[in-house]
């Protein structure tokens, strides 16, 4: 069964981090991914897209996978159809980041318990942009 943190520990990691990769970032200003990583991007967060299909969205240059961005991550934040979560979860630990979020209307229990062995805080099944906007 996947439980998400309190909305109040949401809050916390909201505020304490700075860099999310957004695995399927769309370039087009239409689809959910790219309007709610403006809207974090306009709240100060650096966003790095994580879509191989796009060169660059907002103007920060696209990567191809989580193992290609450099430096540290505090949260993936996953725009992509659940069944592609557990895929997503591997390369995930790997670049060990600090905060696996998988957005509204996404969520794979395989991917989560993947994680959560591993000692990582996942949240499913939220949107990064409503908690943010809610714990301000």
């Amino acid at each position: 069964m996947i439980e998400n943190p309190s909305r109040e520990e949401m809050g916390k990691m909201l505020k304490k981090s700075k860099r999310i990769a957004v695995v399927g970032l769309s370039n087009n200003p239409e689809r959910t991914s790219y309007m709610v990583s403006k809207a974090m991007q306009e709240s100060g967060y650096e966003i790095i897209p994580v879509n191989p299909a796009v060169s660059e969205v907002m103007g920060v240059k696209a990567v191809k996978a989580l193992k290609d961005i450099e430096g540290h991550v505090d949260i993936v934040n996953v725009f992509r159809r659940s069944e592609f979560l557990p895929e997503i979860a591997k390369e995930f630990a790997e670049i060990d980041a600090d905060i696996f979020w998988a957005q509204q209307g996404v969520e794979n229990e395989e991917a989560y318990n993947f994680l959560k062995e591993k000692g990582y805080t996942v949240i499913m099944n939220r949107c990064i942009k409503v908690e943010h906007a809610l714990t301000k």
